[in-house]
């Protein structure tokens, strides 16, 4: 009978043990689980598009993108493959496309990651200008932008180039290379 008794306190001890372990098991990832889901995106949609206007409802700007994901943990909005439209009144307006962007929680912050592409088509008033540069970061507030990279400024037949660019789009237009410039002009 002790034999028995013992044997039975022995099952009674590994089944409590296997209980405990399997508890254990499954907290943990009921954790990963959880984890998981903070890292991941709240919403997110598929051709995003937004219009902001002025206290007039004129257009002040434009951002567009093939895929938008927002994070709740930081308030970030990734875009991929943004294209963003800046408005001046009597003027063309600026495009500015990148392969893709974070847009901070303050909604003012646009970071464009890769490549980036400026361009104004020509007006009445204004040549054609097109800017080759990556990874830009862009006040949308003040119609700001910055860089460090290398930067290429094209205003047919002139070229100019240099690393790190500060940028104004709004009357007066304001646009700055910072070091290493160099230019390669014609005279009309």
């Amino acid at each position: 009978m002790t034999v028995l008794k013992n044997l039975q306190i022995f099952i009674y001890v590994g089944l409590a043990a296997l209980l405990s372990w399997w508890l254990v098991q499954l907290n943990e990832q009921r954790d990963a689980e959880i984890k998981i889901a903070e890292n991941s995106p709240d919403f997110f949609s598929m051709g995003y598009f937004k219009k902001e206007m002025n206290i007039d409802g004129v257009p002040k700007s434009e951002l567009a993108a093939e895929k938008m994901q927002h994070f709740k943990v930081d308030g970030s909005t990734h875009l991929e493959k943004p294209v963003m439209t800046l408005y001046n009144p009597n003027e063309m307006p600026w495009l500015i496309k990148a392969d893709s962007g974070v847009m901070a929680a303050d909604g003012d912050n646009l970071q464009l990651n890769g490549s980036a592409f400026i361009n104004r088509e020509a007006s009445k008033t204004n040549s054609a200008l097109t800017i080759n540069t990556s990874d830009l970061r862009v006040k949308l507030a003040s119609h700001y932008a910055e860089t460090r990279a290398w930067t290429e400024i094209i205003s047919p037949p002139n070229k100019t180039a240099g690393i790190g660019m500060e940028a104004t789009f709004v009357s007066p237009i304001h646009l700055k290379l910072l070091s290493k410039v160099k230019g390669r002009y014609e005279i009309k």
